[in-house]
């Protein structure tokens, strides 16, 4: 009777165990993602190299990132979730670690690409798990608590980075970094995360051979691209363009743009409660950006004043954040059963696509003096995203029919 509540407590237990882990991790992700940038004055200073060679850095770390979500999410269902995260968590924080020991741009070089390698690990675990082990009726509210934590981690990394620098120095705070990651792979196996994918659930350990690449996947994939490429231009280059073709002040563009990032993060805290209580996520996305679209369209083509401004930019933000859980809620449900590690990794390449090409595209722009374009392309890029949002819930309602669930939980 005893060791039947112990098991009954473990169980209620885990879903809580499980999101808590599974956002710690999320967050090192995006705090991963901003420390080089931070960086970029010590290792301009130490390296005797330009912005361009540093930029070119930040070139690598995305574009192998996008290269490794596909193979990584493969792993994932192969050999499990649970190994695949910690083994990024401690790689990631390892690569700073050696930057520290031997401080170089050819080094340089070789952290951006094995960070890169580390964050391709993230999503198709971090989701993997989550869509295996969270209780069906909160899954849009788990998958908007993972999103936020990713946030929050890139929202503290400049305070963290400059603190860091002040007290210990460049190496030092290199090496304070590298420990993040191993610590934390720590403290998700001594909180006993769950593991998650096919090798871990199908008989004899064997990965079921399903084909994830399905149109659905493929319509998801091109839906990241395009949304990763909408919000682009405003998060990279807000801030010069209504400095430039709008009259805004340093600080009342800054006050834009911390809007519009501050409301994201609140609306996808939001968004995942709409999440559980809807089916129709694609419809959700396509309500929420249409709206976007129009607002940033007026932005574009007009000059409000600066309160307007920021209130248009909030609620932009805002409707933003709102679409994240559906958008995952979207690759859940097209993902078949036990590739949930390769769904993920496939659509999330759309998101390191278009941070490869969305600074080239938008920086274009900015060189031909059209600032307002900064944010009408954003439009015209919201505007497909819309078309893109339903197309895949049709497919998903038709193909999966016969069964709701897609993935044990």
């Amino acid at each position: 009777m005893v060791d039947g509540v112990a098991n009954l407590s473990r169980e209620r237990d885990t879903p809580l165990r499980t999101l808590t882990g599974i956002s710690i991790a999320h967050w090192v992700s995006h705090f991963y993602i901003l420390v080089l940038p931070m960086l970029f004055p010590f290792l301009k200073e130490q390296l005797g190299v330009g912005f361009v060679e540093l930029g070119f850095a930040i070139t690598v770390f995305a574009v192998v990132s996008g290269l490794t979500q596909a193979p990584i999410g493969y792993l994932v269902d192969r050999v499990g979730a649970r190994l695949i995260l910690l083994i990024g968590l401690v790689v990631g924080g390892l690569a700073f670690a050696l930057l520290a020991f031997h401080l170089s741009y050819a080094n340089l070089i070789v952290c951006a690409a094995v960070l890169g390698l580390a964050n391709s690990v993230y999503h198709p675990a971090d989701y993997a798990i989550l869509a295996a082990h969270m209780d069906e009726t909160r899954m849009g509210r788990a998958f908007s608590i993972h999103t936020f934590a990713g946030f929050f981690g890139g929202a503290v990394a400049p305070a963290i980075v400059a603190g860091l620098l002040l007290a210990f120095g460049g190496r030092g705070a290199l090496l304070v970094i590298g420990t993040v990651g191993p610590v934390v792979a720590l403290l998700l196996a001594a909180m006993r995360i769950p593991d998650a994918g096919a090798a871990s659930s199908a008989a004899g350990g064997a990965a079921p051979k399903v084909s994830v690449m399905t149109p659905a996947i493929m319509l998801l994939t091109a839906f990241f691209l395009l949304l990763g490429l909408s919000n682009s231009g405003i998060g990279s280059f807000g801030v010069v363009a209504l400095m430039s073709g709008y009259g805004s002040s340093l600080s009342g563009a800054n006050l834009a743009l911390t809007a519009f990032l501050g409301a994201s993060a609140t609306g996808v805290l939001a968004g995942g409660w709409l999440a559980d209580r809807t089916a129709r996520h694609g419809q959700v996305a396509a309500v929420c950006f249409g709206i976007n679209a129009l607002i940033v369209l007026m932005i574009a083509v007009t000059t409000l004043p600066p309160v307007l401004l920021v209130a248009a930019l909030t609620v932009a933000g805002f409707l933003s954040g709102v679409i994240a859980p559906s958008r995952d809620m979207m690759v859940r449900n097209a993902a078949p059963p036990g590739a949930a590690g390769r769904a993920f990794g496939i659509v999330s390449t759309g998101f390191n696509l278009s941070g490869i090409a969305g600074p080239l595209l938008f920086g274009w722009i900015m060189d031909q003096h059209m600032p307002h374009w900064v944010f009408g392309t954003s439009a015209i890029f919201m505007g497909l995203t819309v078309l893109l949002a339903l197309i895949p819930e049709r497919s998903t309602d038709i193909q999966k029919k016969p069964a709701a669930g897609i993935l044990p939980s």
